[in-house]
């Protein structure tokens, strides 16, 4: 709806000049004609140029804001930078012609200009309907940012100065000084060549997709600003009409999850067209290796790109040499050829990175894809097991306390989980190795167990409610 609007402004008010420019072209050139004033008669060829110019970018406009199509991939706002090309050479054209003209006429031996009110009105009626234009075509080509609403501002602006100096010609004539409406004349040429000149370089760097000035560096600004990019590695920009096209290529570290990547993306995205809304960006994220890149994080991106998963990872000196080791999930189904051949892959890509002076520790675990199917223990079997991982964790000098223990027993064995509780304020790695120490000890206690999760949680967490589906009902602190 928005941009119906826009489009509907900028047709009238183009419509509008259009309307403005035919007025002046026949009153310019009926006085000009009755008066024998060239520099009236150029000013008519002039507002005639005008004429043309304005219904070029009143057609412009219409078409420049159609929208995008197969063929057109960027819209057609290029169309109003060539309508400003063809304005572009009608001036310099125009220009041409009133030089020759007044400089014949200044070769002449004998000049007849007559000044009379209705010339210098016409002259006074001129500057009025140009400025007024030019402040509504200046108006509309800033909100809406037309490039040939501009260029036809610039035309009536333009206009503006060189009606003045035919005006100060013919008060010259007056006291005169004939030849001085012949060099009011060259005036006039001379302010649209100044005016054809401004407009057919702007004309040009459109055409050419010269990037307008000081985008790049606030398209830099902004993606820099993001936490996370490393560096901008390059800003294109295009202007095609009222839009800026931009491509920005930024660098973020390669170790970052694509989900993560993506966000990233999405932010600048975000950001720049909050910042510049006439600005259509593309954001390209590229892996960069960062220097402070440390071991652990290398050995995540090599695993996530061989599309494995990996845990446990640890390093270690040992003798002025450094050991990496890590465990390595591959699927259950694989032999075990072929799951050491896709660790070997991971450790020859890591010794690549790392170097050869590393030595790399690699343990090949399941992953299991699909649902273990299993049955619930019964109710004795599961207060037995229930009172083994109590005692267990009532003896571990860490832990505070055991609650939410499940058991299921499956084809290949006994499935136990529990929660255990620490003090808020325990480290992690403290936590872990009570975990690890409990794992142990459970696994000595319980004959045929598979498999052992424990979940750490400190003792002032609320678990969320759940189910009756097999869980045991909490076990109280034995403590």
């Amino acid at each position: 709806m928005i941009g119906e609007n826009m489009g509907t402004r900028k047709e009238n008010v183009a419509l509008s000049s259009v309307l403005a420019s035919a007025l002046m072209t026949v009153m310019k050139l009926v006085v000009g004609l009755m008066t024998g004033s060239l520099g009236i008669l150029s000013e008519a060829a002039h507002s005639l140029i005008d004429l043309g110019a304005a219904s070029l970018t009143w057609f412009a406009v219409r078409v420049s804001d159609k929208p995008a199509d197969d063929e057109h991939p960027y819209g057609h706002g290029k169309i109003e930078s060539v309508s400003a090309l063809i304005e572009t050479g009608l001036l310099f054209l125009t220009s041409a012609w009133i030089v020759k003209e007044a400089v014949s006429r200044l070769m002449s031996e004998r000049v007849d200009v007559e000044v009379t009110w209705y010339g210098v009105a016409v002259i006074l009626v001129s500057i009025i309907i140009d400025f007024s234009r030019s402040r509504a075509l200046s108006k509309v080509a800033r909100e809406t940012g037309s490039q040939a609403l501009e260029a036809d501002a610039l035309h009536f602006s333009s206009d503006i100065l060189s009606s003045a100096v035919v005006l100060l010609g013919l008060g010259f004539v007056v006291f005169g000084w004939q030849i001085a409406d012949a060099i009011a004349a060259i005036g006039v040429a001379g302010f649209v060549l100044s005016a054809a000149y401004r407009l057919g370089k702007r004309t040009i760097d459109a055409l050419i997709d010269t990037a307008p000035e000081g985008v790049a560096q606030q398209i830099s600004a902004l993606a820099i600003s993001i936490p996370g990019v490393v560096r901008i590695e390059r800003v294109r920009a295009r202007p095609v009409g009222a839009t800026v096209f931009v491509e920005v290529v930024v660098k973020i570290s390669r170790t970052l999850p694509l989900e993560r990547a993506q966000a990233l993306r999405d932010e600048i995205l975000t950001l720049i067209t909050g910042r510049l809304p006439n600005v259509d960006p593309m954001v390209v994220v590229e892996p960069l290796t960062l220097e402070d890149e440390d071991i652990a994080d290398t050995v995540r991106f090599v695993a996530a790109n061989q599309n494995v998963g990996i845990h446990d990872i640890g390093i270690y000196d040992s003798g002025g040499r450094r050991h990496v080791g890590f465990t390595l999930e591959v699927d259950d189904i694989l032999s075990i050829g072929d799951a050491h051949a896709v660790a070997t892959a991971v450790e020859d890509r890591l010794a690549q990175e790392l170097g050869g002076d590393l030595a790399i520790d690699i343990d090949i675990a399941p992953r299991r894809r699909g649902v273990v199917q299993g049955d619930d223990v019964d109710a004795a079997e599961m207060a037995r097991i229930l009172a083994v991982v109590q005692e267990v964790v009532s003896a571990d000098p860490a832990s505070l306390g055991v609650h939410r223990a499940f058991a299921q027993r499956g084809a290949d064995g006994l499935y136990v989980s529990f929660h255990c509780t620490f003090a808020a304020s325990e480290t992690i790695g403290v936590a872990h190795e009570a975990i690890l120490r409990i794992e142990h000890m459970v696994r000595r206690r319980l004959e045929g167990v598979a498999r052992v999760v424990i979940h750490a949680e400190p003792e002032t967490h609320v678990d969320r409610p759940i189910s009756s589906n097999g869980l045991s009902p909490a076990a109280g602190n034995p403590r």
